[in-house]
């Protein structure tokens, strides 16, 4: 399989992604709430954080909170591991 990784921790993500991402899985599935990023953020932080906007700032500066991995294919994309779902999708 042909692919290309981008490392979001060195390589930043698009505000015009964390968008797209959020409009098409919603912006609670994107943000990582489960992450130790998320749970190390201060609580004022985490309580501005109450729409798809709120959730991309912060994203934006703490690509860490992004769930992943991030699949893009022509086939449909995913987000965070689910075997069961690759193989459905990508088989």
């Amino acid at each position: 399989i042909t692919y290309s990784f981008h490392d979001f921790k060195k390589q930043g993500v698009q505000q015009s992604k964390l968008k797209a991402w959020c409009k098409e899985f919603g912006w609670e599935t994107v943000l990582n709430k489960k992450g130790t990023t998320w749970r190390n953020l201060p609580d004022e932080i985490k309580l501005e954080v109450i729409d798809a906007d709120s959730a991309i700032k912060l994203m934006l500066v703490n690509t860490s909170a992004i769930k992943r991995p991030v699949v893009e294919t022509e086939k449909g994309n995913a987000i965070g591991f689910d075997e069961n779902h690759y193989n459905k999708i990508y088989l």
